[in-house]
């Protein structure tokens, strides 16, 4: 067991020695000896910050970073060993954290320390990261009867199972699912570099030809490009019905899995004292209530839908007109749009593709970084889970002062979408020695093919500032506390506010000009091409914005649900959200929230608003460098008051201190081109 690679885990962690095998008897050890330890902390007849809290800090976080490792693997290197024993090992590892959040003796005694003297002499982290322990305990029913918290607990262990199943079951779904050409007749507009990446897929499974699947490259390959209408509605009805009772004859069907999600969460905020689980939920965030939060949101859907409805009547024209599409349907809408975007402003995704190599992306991303924040990047070779995984060291004054892997393209067996997560926090010992923070950044770009480097798209290029800015708010923080240093302890809510922020960068000309070159002259992207982009930028933003809406308002209505007897009715619900915000109505077997992972499996539960909520607060923070002629000065400052506090202190707090002021709407409106700001 002593050579078990998982339980002496360093700075980084030694993926190429990690076998499957090393999984359970890994975890199992920690936990044994997680519990034997935490017996030892509350057999002391003394109680203080360094031997209870700073002793249960890093008690659970051997545990929680070995798990997070294991969790991390199954996300962006799935196999059916690896998934087999995280199945086993995700009831015990979610009974470990329940029994620590339930133990009435360990809350009295965070209880205590808040009640001491010591508690005046403790610095601003500290105090609030224990209140944020107390808060916590509470959250977890430590002050419940015995036999609630064995429900609670059971609900927790069958909650985290069901989080897990979806997420697997979208994965499976999406590769699964496999359609062959053996030439380019039928594919007819889809640009070469997708060409390419469908002939590489084929290659991978020794097969001559062309092959298309779901993962989002190859769906947008599709919906965006292909002249042939009945493909475009062969891969969107796939696409849609994902992980439901239609496709792979319900194998995967997701269905059962909201029931039991949604009833499972109203059963655990009842317990916990709350009406339903969006209240719950709301608890740790920076709004009050759902009924805030609905109305938000109705009010931002009330002002975009306009917009979007005159976004409609113009690509239906266009369709209609230019492209002999008398009925547009959700398969055309892509099409059509990107048709209509070169119509009117003279320019394709495609061409705007052909400037931006990954590596000269990065270089660029890096430039900007380092003139925001003074903060160098070098890459550094280290053990990783699979060959195309960059890492790279953050440096300050020639200092490390963090790291970050990067697995940037799509494959099967990797989770989709884009997210952040870390493998390790700043903390601060209490010898002195400081442990430095660590990330993890994922995407799922078209990988590279034929010996060719992939190239990004626009909106790829936004996504990976987006979650750079993820990256940035937990590698920047300089709080020593780990419980609220980084991301850590920030409200959900406001969690998006430094990743929409760094997007806001991605339309600025300078930046892009730095890290463009073309892939036939190495050009840098001409200016007239960018103030097309520029003029482009809002383009058929009304009906994005509603179609957000949608999902944060369906979000938060199923978990505003109070009587479990309405719980399934989670389609009319979204039947209805569409009635009042869509400006296009879907088909019948559209399956949407079937593979809806960011409520069902991925912590967005009653908490998708977040996007909304946040980029009032980001396009606020970035009009600061609109208005300042610093931006060296303005990058500190947003340093500072946003990424180095985390979550020390209230999101609110920070942005006040940032900003001067409350946050305002008017530069959400204004960037997203609306003008009805009263």
């Amino acid at each position: 067991m002593t050579d078990n690679v998982l339980l002496h885990l360093g700075e980084e962690p030694r993926f190429d020695a990690i076998q499957t095998a090393d999984i359970k008897p890994a975890l199992q050890t920690a936990i044994a000896e997680a519990r034997a330890q935490i017996a030892e902390v509350k057999a002391q007849t003394h109680t203080d910050w360094a031997n209870t809290v700073e002793r249960l800090t890093s008690i659970t976080e051997r545990v929680g970073r070995i798990w997070g490792v294991v969790s991390h693997l199954n996300s962006v290197v799935d196999t059916p060993e690896l998934r087999s024993v995280y199945n086993e090992l995700m009831p015990e590892i979610t009974v470990f954290f329940t029994e620590i959040g339930q133990d009435i003796e360990l809350y009295n005694r965070f209880k205590t320390i808040k009640n001491s003297p010591e508690f005046d002499t403790l610095s601003p982290a500290q105090k609030t990261k224990l209140n944020h322990d107390l808060r916590d305990f509470v959250l977890s029913g430590a002050e419940l009867p015995p036999e609630q918290q064995a429900e609670l607990a059971k609900l927790q262990t069958e909650g985290a199972q069901l989080s897990a199943k979806f997420s697997q079951n979208v994965l499976d779904a999406t590769d699964a699912f496999g359609i062959y050409f053996d030439d380019t007749e039928p594919l007819a507009g889809i640009p070469e570099d997708s060409l390419a990446m469908f002939a590489a897929a084929a290659q991978s499974e020794g097969k001559t030809g062309y092959k298309i699947g779901l993962q989002i490259p190859h769906y947008l390959a599709v919906i965006q490009y292909a002249d042939n209408r009945d493909l475009r509605e062969q891969i969107y009805r796939a696409y849609v019905t994902r992980a439901s009772e239609l496709s792979d004859g319900g194998k995967f069907d997701n269905t059962a899995n909201i029931d039991h999600t949604l009833e499972n969460a109203l059963k655990t905020a009842k317990l916990l004292g709350f009406k339903n689980y969006a209240e719950l939920s709301l608890a740790t965030k920076m709004a009050d209530t759902p009924e805030q939060v609905l109305n938000f949101l109705h009010d931002l859907a009330r002002r975009a839908k306009p917009y979007a409805e005159k976004d409609l009547a113009e690509v239906k024209a266009f369709a209609r007109e230019s492209l002999n599409l008398a009925d547009l349907q959700p398969w055309d809408l892509g099409y059509a749009g990107e048709k209509l975007r070169e119509a009117k402003y003279a320019f394709s995704e495609t061409e705007v593709k052909k400037y931006f190599p990954v590596g000269k992306v990065l270089n660029g991303l890096f430039a900007q970084i380092k003139k925001l924040y003074g903060i160098g990047f070098t890459e550094k070779t280290v053990p990783a889970w699979h060959k195309d995984v960059r890492y790279f060291e953050l440096q300050q004054n020639g200092e490390t002062i963090g790291g970050v892997y990067m697995d940037l393209y799509a494959r099967e067996g990797k989770r989709g979408g884009a997210w952040m997560n870390d493998y390790k926090g700043r903390r601060r010992f209490s010898d002195g020695t400081l442990q430095l923070p660590t990330a993890y950044l994922v995407c799922n770009f078209a990988p590279p093919v034929g010996g060719r480097e992939a190239r990004l798209s626009h909106d790829e290029i936004l996504t990976l500032f987006h979650e750079t800015g993820h990256g940035l708010h937990h590698l920047l923080t300089q709080v020593d506390e780990l419980g609220v240093s980084g991301i850590n302890g920030v409200e959900w809510d406001a969690v998006e506010l430094p990743s929409q922020f760094m997007e806001n960068f991605v339309w600025e000309y300078n930046v892009l000009m730095q890290m463009s070159a073309h892939e036939e002259t190495g050009a840098v992207l001409p200016e007239g091409l960018f103030d097309k982009m520029l003029a482009a930028k809002n383009f058929q933003r009304g009906m994005f914005l509603v179609r957000q809406m949608e999902f944060a308002l369906f979000d938060m209505m199923i978990y505003s649900e109070s009587d479990e007897c309405r719980l399934k009715n989670w389609q009319q619900v979204l039947d209805s959200v569409r009635k009042e915000v869509a400006v296009i109505q879907p088909p019948e077997y559209n399956r949407f929230a079937n593979s809806f992972g960011h409520i069902f499996a991925g912590g967005y539960s009653a908490g998708y608003y977040s996007y909304a909520w946040a980029e009032v607060l980001s396009a606020d923070a970035y009009a600061a460098f609109e208005e300042s002629s610093d931006i060296a000065a303005t990058g500190k400052r947003f340093w500072q008051e946003i990424l180095a506090v985390g979550g020390s202190r209230s999101a609110a707090e920070s942005f006040k201190a940032f900003r001067g002021r409350e946050p305002r709407i008017d530069a959400l409106l204004r960037h997203s081109g609306f003008d009805n700001a009263a």
